[in-house]
């Protein structure tokens, strides 16, 4: 009878965990499945041992695999030049790439395809990728950021004109109207041209010119993003 309360408790906690990872984001999703299916294989091994149904080295063995891969966030905080290896094998990975944040959405532009992808980082779908949102998904949150921050309007709409080519979508660029979104500061025209601190004035007439080719109005492009970029471009060259 305990045995049989024991295993209902384990399930019952198990689907619990299942019906959360459900109501994540689709890209946190198989992280934290990965975790489930680790933490549900210890707790079967833990079983089996005290049953004596499984040796005690396959028992250790399961739980140094554990260990290990829960301690890798902190072996790389502990190691910096490890770290930093990581961080550059990353980045060449990803490429060169501009990013773009209002209040609801951090939006980044691939350099070498032109390909706009973003993140939600508030309200209904906080954390979700916008590749990951189907179009109905999308358009509520059009509204949500019509309600709160009609800056993050015209950067969603950059998106959805290059992802959604219809005449629907084409159209909402011009409902949202121009937005002040206040001074800019160093860091943002930074990320924005994607130069480093120490660009000089020909890195970031080159960077400008390259986004620009992708971005301008007359190419296809959006409106918004191509007068961002201009902004940034003035900007760092008034500093340099």
């Amino acid at each position: 009878m305990p045995k049989l309360v024991l295993l209902l408790a384990v399930i019952a906690v198990f689907y619990i965990l299942l019906k959360r990872v459900q109501g994540l984001p689709p890209h946190k999703r198989r992280a934290e499945t990965t975790k489930i299916a680790i933490g549900a294989a210890v707790v079967v091994v833990v079983i089996l041992t005290m049953m004596g149904k499984m040796h005690w080295v396959g028992a250790a063995l399961t739980g140094l695999l554990v260990i290990m891969r829960q301690s890798l966030p902190l072996l790389l905080r502990l190691f910096p030049v490890l770290n930093q290896w990581w961080q550059q094998r990353a980045q060449a990975g990803s490429g060169k790439h501009s990013t773009v944040t209002t209040r609801i959405l951090s939006m980044d532009l691939d350099h070498a395809s032109g390909t706009l992808s973003g993140e939600v980082l508030q309200g209904p779908f906080a954390q979700w990728r916008l590749d990951d949102m189907d179009r109905g998904q999308l358009e509520e949150l059009r509204q949500y950021c019509l309600n709160e921050d009609p800056e993050s309007v015209q950067l969603l709409d950059s998106y959805l004109q290059q992802r959604f080519s219809d005449t629907e979508t084409a159209g909402h660029n011009s409902s949202a109207g121009a937005v002040n979104s206040g001074p800019m500061n160093r860091r943002e025209a930074m990320q924005i041209l994607g130069v480093g601190d120490n660009a000089s004035r020909d890195d970031i007439v080159a960077a400008h010119r390259k986004l620009m080719q992708k971005l301008h109005p007359d190419r296809g492009g959006s409106d918004y993003l191509a007068a961002k970029i201009n902004e940034a471009k003035d900007f760092l060259l008034a500093q340099s």
